[in-house]
Formats: structure tokens, sequence, C-alpha cells
């Protein structure tokens, strides 16, 4: 079955679009918890960052090229941003696909959680 951000790559459910490539989506976050508040997920269906494979380190290290462009796009990037990944139950995981929250436009607090 898919999951959500799957049926969101394939346009079966609709979405705040920002970025796209060959390799990975950008789209903002249903619930906001910042100002600025984006999801950056691979399309390959990986389910989470601990399920990754010596053969995603590629796509893993895209993402993260991502990242700059993408701030500096949404304006991130003079006054900074965070950057979380979920992985299972505790560490917060909604969705079971690999997904990188992107945060900003307000001060962040530590520790996050």
């Amino acid at each position: 079955m898919k999951t959500l951000f799957q049926k969101i790559t394939d346009r079966e459910i609709p979405a705040d679009i920002i970025y796209e490539d060959d390799l990975c989506l950008c789209f903002r976050d249903i619930s906001p918890q910042a100002p600025t508040h984006l999801l950056l997920i691979p399309k390959k269906p990986i389910p989470r960052i601990a399920e990754a494979t010596a053969e995603d380190k590629e796509l893993l290290g895209h993402m993260m090229t991502c990242l700059g462009p993408i701030a500096q796009q949404e304006g991130l990037d003079r006054d900074g941003f965070r950057v979380v990944i979920n992985n299972g139950p505790n560490g917060g995981e909604a969705v079971p696909h690999l997904h990188l929250h992107i945060l900003g436009g307000r001060q962040m607090k530590w520790p996050p959680g």
C-alpha cells in the first residue's frame, strides 16, 4: 500500500510543492510547527532513515545538497533553519516514508523534544 507521501509524489493527493527534481520532492507541511515548515522526501520509498542502505548513499547526499537552495528560496538562509529526521514511534515518526523536516522563521529551542 502506498504511503501518503507516495500519493503526493504520484499526484494522487495535492500538496503545495515548492521544489522537485528527479530524486526528491519538497512541499509545505499541512500542520506547520514553525512559520516555515517544509518536508523534503525522496521519491524512492525508504520507510525511515534507519532502513536506508549503502545503496541509498547518493540519494541521501543529494537530499542534503538540496537543503541550501531550498532554504535560500524560502528566505531561511540568512537567519538559519533546523533539519529534523524522525525515526520510529518514539522519534515522532508519523508517516513511514523518510522525510526531512525543514523548520525556520523563528528561533528554535534546545533541547528540541
